[in-house]
């Protein structure tokens, strides 16, 4: 009976009972988890810009809105959970670093900005996951700004833009994702001083 509670609880209705592990927003986050291989396989099957390069960016485009929506969700009918806590920027980070990753396997991005990206994105997860019991950081503006640009930034830099427009292409890109990286960076410096300040 103890091992079957997690699963009981509100699904999708509101109410005042516990929610599900198998709430709508929480299955959300395990098909953004679950797609985030197919994410990769398509962008990587055809490094040409053309259809495989363009599917990529559409399919990263929809994990990434997902995001909000199970967020939304989530809050507005009542079905917060400890493994949505959990589980969600986990989702998130995946998505995201594969893209990064993605990126670098096609030479389209130099491996210190993954990897710098990647160390910042992972590392103050595993510390909001690990405090989480003990108190919680609030994303600020700069951590809210940083998950605007990079969901900008990446599926342009994943679309063949440049091979659309050409030079204005390619300098949107190269603009966005520095003002992405850059955002990633700074609000990476904001949450250890913030947490340093918290403790």
């Amino acid at each position: 009976m103890g091992l079957l509670s997690p699963w009981r609880g509100r699904v999708w209705r509101r109410g005042e009972e516990p929610a599900s592990v198998a709430s709508v927003p929480n299955l959300i986050s395990v098909a953004r988890i679950l797609l985030t291989p197919v994410f990769i396989v398509v962008a990587l099957t055809n490094p040409e810009p053309g259809l495989a390069r363009t599917l990529a960016a559409v399919l990263f485009a929809v994990l990434i809105a997902t995001d909000f929506v199970d967020g939304q969700i989530a809050r507005g009918r009542g079905l917060v959970t400890d493994f949505g806590k959990l589980i969600d920027p986990i989702a998130d980070k995946a998505i995201t670093g594969s893209a990064f990753v993605v990126l670098s396997v096609l030479g389209e991005l130099d491996w210190w900005i993954t990897i710098v990206v990647l160390l910042r994105e992972w590392g103050i997860t595993a510390y909001r996951l690990i405090v989480s019991s003990r108190t919680v950081i609030a994303a600020d503006w700069a951590g809210k700004a940083k998950t605007m640009a990079q969901a900008i930034a990446l599926p342009l830099a994943l679309v063949p833009l440049q091979a659309w427009m050409g030079e204005p292409g390619m300098w949107i890109c190269v603009v966005t994702m520095t003002i992405a990286v850059a955002l990633t960076i700074y609000s990476g410096l904001e949450f250890v001083v913030q947490a340093v300040r918290s403790r």
